[in-house]
């Protein structure tokens, strides 16, 4: 669905605070494995490879991987929506608000705790965003851009996305740890199992209709 198709459809008392809360628990989730100290997601260790590489900021470095993939999603036909929009307002939001609130973990335990706990949340939170039927953030709509073009599982083009990223950010400098790499391999397998069970299901009528001559 186009992003006017994605408003007008049906479900919105639901989908709308599913998208919101989605969004939120995402940015929250990667505060936690951020504090974990045990690795970070994979994008975030080609954002801090970039800006080594490039001499910038974090946060700008953030802002040109997200230009980047966006126009990456030309070749692969996906349509931004209300929730690629919000995905970038919202998501660095919720992480910065979390950080003021978590603290650091105290030992081994707590950061394996946190590892966990960030991992199992992040999958749940992106399947939870993604279902509400939004559309994409940018690094997702590569994700689904490549499931609908390839046929392939969900599983199996999240974790091939993973690892690549991962893989391009340690080559250019950024830190990978023992989480980016269980992140890296178990992102792909959570959201394709989250995801079937919290997709809002959009009766047929919502659907754009197609004209003939």
């Amino acid at each position: 669905m186009n992003a006017y198709a994605q408003v007008r459809a049906a479900r919105k008392a639901r989908r709308v605070p599913q998208l919101l809360f989605g969004l939120v628990g995402y940015g929250a989730a990667v505060m936690v494995l951020v504090r974990s100290g045990l690795g970070a997601a994979s994008w975030n260790v080609l954002t801090e490879g970039t800006a080594e590489s490039l001499g910038i900021s974090f946060g700008w470095a953030t802002n040109l991987i997200s230009l980047l993939v966006l126009i990456a999603w030309i070749p692969l036909r996906e349509l931004p929506g209300l929730g690629t929009l919000l995905n970038v307002a919202i998501v660095g939001f919720a992480a910065d608000a979390t950080a003021t609130v978590l603290p650091d973990p105290q030992g081994t335990l707590a950061e394996i705790g946190y590892l966990a706990v960030g991992l199992v949340s992040l999958a749940f939170f992106d399947a939870l965003y993604l279902g509400a039927q939004f559309g994409s953030g940018p690094r997702d709509g590569i994700m689904t851009g490549l499931v609908r073009l390839t046929h392939q599982p969900i599983a199996l083009v999240r974790t091939g996305i993973e690892v690549a990223v991962a893989c391009a950010g340690w080559l250019l400098g950024g830190t990978v740890g023992i989480g980016t790499v269980l992140i890296a391999l178990c992102m792909g397998p959570l959201v394709g199992r989250f995801l079937p069970l919290v997709a809002v299901r959009l009766p047929a009528a919502s659907a754009p209709t197609r004209h003939t001559r």
